[in-house]
């Protein structure tokens, strides 16, 4: 019934045990109401019985007399039927005393018994109590004088004027309702004894199941959800265990939201102290990013304001030295300003359905100049337009960011290659450049604030380390896919975006 270790429950009200005792005392109040009520009305349904055969009798013999039909051979031979069945005697005599119709073989004896009843001559010791009289016939019960045998008599007259005397014996009726209650006994203790034992098994069998139910719902509180209710039967007790499988289920999934709520808790505390420690990080880079244009702008308008050079051609260099540095620098707030926005989801995104091919070759050809300053062969073969949902405008910024991120760092070959690939449901869009590979322990970090592979490099080429941070917050505000994978000969950063409204 349930795949669970067994063992013995100590029940005080034991179930079974009621079980049997209620059944029981039923069964002994059945076998009571049994005897009782063969002992009040058996007999009386006995001499009730009795009666209605002799009248059945007397219906059929007074219906044949009316209809000239006594005496036919058809009539005799079911009126012989009906006595010999019902064991009765009978006496039909015309009205002028010569017999007509006698099943026996010394009617005397009943024609002298039915002057007896006619002149109220009865054998002396006789009572003949009366039964049931009606106009036509009378039923008595009496006890015959010399056989000491009762019988129960009809005597009356028929339609055609015949008088006629019935008699049936009458077991000794007393004697058989006490031999039918001494039976009723013995056959009832057996019945109770045999019952008992039946319905301490069926019991059993009952409880049984229930007991396994209590097995399981201990363990159920011990937190033990792999035991679980495989009982087959359709019944009020399979009912309860599927319903303890689904309170099962229903705790283990609770238990594991709770564990899961806690884990989550648990990594909002650390990412409330990695927040912390960014946020120190974040003053300590963008203090150091911020260091190098200031002491460079601040030198060289120390150096105009001293007039260090004359010579035109100095001041003309020192100014753009100091418009260079304060243009990165504004570069770099604005781009804080945007991560910052992004991070902290206070702008909506609103999405819409556009071009992405169109977009990305408007975008190339803007950039066209910058690919033939760093002598870079440019592949990008889309031609038919490709749908997405997206946020147009930041997807430029994220296209920026990947293109200007290959421009900076193609080498080799110096091959770009831009990609847009339907695939199932979504569309890929890929920026590949040939060059170095990144590190495989600087992967998952270069998503990173202010993080740099090779900070000379990216010093060299202005970059202030959060660009890729706004790709990745970007694209997770639209909740997008993105990533990088390293070739043999370069890298590929990439981002999905969905081409289906209901996506």
């Amino acid at each position: 019934m349930l795949c669970t270790e067994k063992k013995p429950l100590m029940m005080k009200h034991s179930i079974r045990k009621k079980i049997t005792l209620i059944f029981s005392v039923v069964l002994l109040a059945a076998l009571a109401a049994c005897w009782l009520a063969n002992d009040i009305f058996l007999e009386r349904y006995y001499l009730a019985n009795k009666g209605n055969v002799l009248k059945d009798a007397y219906q059929k013999m007074n219906e044949a007399s009316g209809n000239k039909t006594l005496e036919t051979d058809d009539f005799l031979q079911d009126l012989n039927i009906i006595c010999e069945t019902n064991n009765i005697s009978l006496f039909v005599m015309e009205s002028n005393g010569q017999p007509k119709i006698y099943m026996m073989k010394n009617y005397e004896l009943m024609r002298h018994r039915l002057y007896a009843y006619l002149f109220g001559q009865l054998p002396p010791g006789e009572k003949g109590e009366l039964s049931e009289e009606e106009d036509t016939y009378a039923i008595w019960m009496n006890t015959d004088y010399y056989s000491r045998v009762e019988y129960l008599e009809m005597t009356g007259t028929l339609s055609s004027g015949e008088l006629f005397l019935m008699r049936t014996a009458l077991e000794p009726i007393r004697e058989s309702v006490q031999l039918a209650n001494r039976f009723l006994l013995y056959v009832g203790l057996t019945v109770l004894v045999a019952g008992g034992l039946i319905i301490q098994v069926l019991a059993q069998r009952l409880t049984e199941p229930l007991l396994e139910l209590a097995r399981l719902s201990e363990r159920m509180s011990n937190l033990d959800f792999d035991v679980k209710f495989t009982g087959e039967k359709e019944d009020e007790i399979a009912f309860l265990g599927n319903h303890m499988n689904q309170l099962s289920e229903t705790l283990e999934k609770t238990i594991s939201e709770l564990k899961t709520v806690n884990n989550e808790l648990q990594r909002d505390i650390e990412q409330k102290t990695r927040n912390d420690e960014m946020r120190k990080e974040f003053l300590s880079n963008i203090s150091h990013e911020l260091k190098t244009p200031i002491a460079l702008i601040q030198g060289y308008a120390e150096g105009l304001q001293e007039c260090i050079h004359d010579d035109p051609e100095s001041r003309e260099f020192y100014c753009e030295v100091i418009v260079d540095e304060a243009g990165k620098m504004n570069q770099m707030v604005k781009n804080l300003l945007t991560l910052n926005e992004l991070e902290f989801g206070n702008e909506v995104v609103a999405m819409e359905r556009f071009d992405i091919a169109f977009m990305i070759d408007n975008m190339l050809k803007a950039a066209k100049i910058l690919f033939e300053q760093k002598q870079v062969r440019l592949i990008y073969e889309q031609q038919e337009p490709v749908y997405v949902w997206a946020n147009e405008y930041k997807l430029q910024e994220v296209m920026n960011n990947y293109i200007s991120n290959a421009l900076n760092h193609v080498d080799g070959e110096r091959v770009i290659k831009v990609t847009v690939c339907k695939q199932e449901k979504r569309v890929r869009v890929g920026v590949f450049n040939t060059g170095r590979q990144i590190p495989e322990e600087d992967l998952d970090r270069i998503w990173e604030k202010f993080y740099k592979i090779d900070k000379a490099r990216t010093r060299e080429y202005g970059g202030s380390g959060v660009g890729l941070s706004i790709v990745r917050a970007i694209l997770e505000s639209m909740h997008r896919d993105y990533g990088v994978i390293n070739y043999k000969n370069g890298v590929e950063f990439w981002f999905d975006l969905d081409d289906q409204a209901g996506s």
